[in-house]
C-alpha cells in the first residue's frame, strides 16, 4: 500500500471573510478591491476599469473565496 504525501500548503495573513465582504459588497466586487487586499494590484486595477471583467469575474472570485481555493499574490491560501 501506498501512502499519498499530502502538500502543506502556505496560509496567507489576509482573512478569507475580509476579501469575502469586500468581493460580495457590490462596489467593492467590481471595483477590485478584494484583489487588491490580497495584493494582487494588477488585476484588481484590471477589475477596476473592467467592471469586474463584466462582473463574471467577480462572480468567479466569490466562488472561490467562499470555497477556499482563493490566493493571495504569493499563492498561499487565505486564513480562515
Amino acid at each position: 500500500m501506498v501512502k499519498s504525501k499530502q502538500k502543506l500548503q502556505n496560509i496567507s495573513e489576509k482573512e478569507k471573510m475580509t476579501a469575502l465582504i469586500l468581493a460580495i459588497l457590490g462596489i467593492f466586487g467590481v471595483a477590485g478591491i478584494h484583489r487588491m487586499y490580497v495584493g494582487k494590484i494588477g488585476t484588481g486595477i484590471l477589475w477596476l476599469l473592467t467592471g469586474g471583467v463584466f462582473l463574471i469575474g467577480t462572480i468567479v472570485d466569490i466562488v472561490m473565496i467562499a470555497s477556499g481555493d482563493f490566493k493571495d499574490k504569493e499563492g498561499n491560501f487565505l486564513k480562515n
